[in-house]
């Protein structure tokens, strides 16, 4: 089913892509991102697992109408490319999002995470932290991580593991195609959601990824953050517990909790209006 809403369109029609020199790979990684609006501090945004830009579709355009806001596929996800040298982990996905921000935006920034995307914009901000000059954390991992077993897969287990995640969104397409009165939305959501599951490698980079067990030992370092945060988070998220809003508030000092009602795991998506004014109004606060 190919998609066909205008607006998704054209934003999957504005993706960029530049051959990345980095130290991880004696060849330049195509890197995929989008880069719109300018002026003010420039904001860059992060995907969660599993996911890509398109993820920011609705929220992206609302931020660049204030600020130049860029969005990168991390490396091993999204359309970025994966190449089969590269060990695919917290480390090099750190590694390669600043080579992405030296080469191409070189100026402190406002650093944007959801789900996953948070979990690295801490790991890169307390690396890193003359490049970030703030954070948004949206329903971000860091308290929650990978399943311990997740390390421990191995051949053919990992393979069927990694491509559940693609046939849940197969089924979820085929159902959304037979009911009746759905709402476009949903489909195009489920669409976007897989798309760069037919990139070349991404089964092999999502179990490299996984083995490596992700963020599951950042929890210990959250309280270092000493940038002024602020944390979004949707009440109805079934893929993360409520509780860890909370721990993000009272480990991170200079912090701001907003709790979005009627909203699930991905407040980007489902209320991208409402993100884009908190977000607006924490960087009009902090003179960003």
């Amino acid at each position: 089913m190919p998609i066909t809403d205008p607006k998704a369109i054209a934003f999957i029609n504005s993706i960029e892509t530049i051959a990345l020199v980095t130290s991880l790979s004696q060849q330049p990684i195509l890197t995929t991102y989008i880069h719109k609006g300018a002026g003010g501090t420039p904001i860059l945004l992060l995907h969660g697992f599993d996911s890509s830009i398109l993820e920011f579709r609705f929220l992206l355009p609302l931020l660049a109408t204030q600020n130049e806001t860029w969005a990168v596929d991390l490396l091993g996800f999204g359309f970025t490319q994966r190449q089969k040298q590269i060990k695919y982990s917290p480390d090099t996905i750190k590694i390669h999002l600043y080579e992405f921000w030296t080469t191409l935006i070189n100026q402190p920034i406002v650093l944007v995470g959801a789900s996953m995307g948070g979990a690295t914009a801490i790991d890169f901000t307390l690396t890193y932290p003359e490049v970030v000059k703030s954070l948004v954390l949206i329903n971000s991992l860091g308290y929650t991580g990978a399943p311990t077993f997740s390390k421990y897969l191995f051949p053919p287990f990992d393979f069927f593991a990694v491509e559940y995640l693609r046939q849940r969104h197969i089924l979820a397409l085929n159902i959304s195609s037979i009911v009746a009165n759905l709402a476009p939305e949903i489909p195009l959501a489920i669409q976007c959601a897989m798309l760069h599951q037919e990139m070349p490698l991404w089964h092999d980079a999502m179990i490299s990824y996984v083995k490596t067990g992700g963020y599951s030992n950042l929890a210990n370092k959250i309280a270092q953050v000493d940038k002024p945060t602020l944390i979004l988070w949707g009440e109805a998220d079934d893929m993360l517990p409520s509780k860890d809003a909370e721990k993000f508030q009272q480990n991170i000092a200079n912090s701001k909790l907003i709790k979005l009602k009627n909203c699930g795991h991905a407040p980007q998506i489902e209320q991208p209006e409402i993100t884009f004014q908190h977000i607006l109004q924490f960087l009009s606060h902090h003179n960003f």
